[in-house]
């Protein structure tokens, strides 16, 4: 795969954490919650989509790793060290979503329901661009111009 294709991974996991944090504070995005069943902070908590169940740390981190993705975009290295730190860090919440004990991040971020299969996938596609090879890309080919004593440039 080509070395930007995992820098364009960087900017696009960036762009769409930073909107989902972001859309995690719009109320009319979010479905309250009745009941936030071992989640001690459940300021902000209910269905992102009345799918994902958030809190507003769970937003904080979206919007942290938005920002650490668009950082990573900078350079191919920082890019392929926050796919591969994505792709470990989201397969450990995957586990932690199905384990009872540690759904809830030790009562702050809920990880269950529909977050457990997305926090999968997002693992399995940032280990793609984390541990792909990659072939360095070829510079492309610069034209020159001469310049003739009355300034007005040709093709060699």
């Amino acid at each position: 795969m080509p070395a930007r294709y995992v820098r364009y991974f960087a900017l696009v996991y960036g762009i769409v954490f930073l909107l989902v944090g972001i859309a995690g504070f719009v109320p009319g995005l979010v479905t309250p919650l009745q009941e936030t069943p071992g989640l001690t902070v459940g300021a902000g908590s209910g269905l992102l989509f009345g799918l994902f169940p958030v809190n507003v740390l769970h937003n904080v981190v979206h919007l942290a790793f938005g920002v650490w993705g668009l950082v990573g975009y900078r350079t191919l290295s920082a890019a392929r060290f926050y796919a591969r730190s994505v792709a470990v860090i989201y397969g450990v919440l995957t586990v932690m979503g199905l384990i009872p004990l540690l759904n809830t991040t030790f009562g702050l971020i809920p990880l269950y329901g529909h977050d457990v299969w997305l926090h999968a996938l997002l693992a399995l596609v940032a280990a793609y661009f984390g541990w792909a090879p990659v072939r360095a890309e070829e510079a492309p080919l610069a034209t020159t111009r001469t310049t003739t004593s009355t300034g007005a440039g040709r093709e060699p």
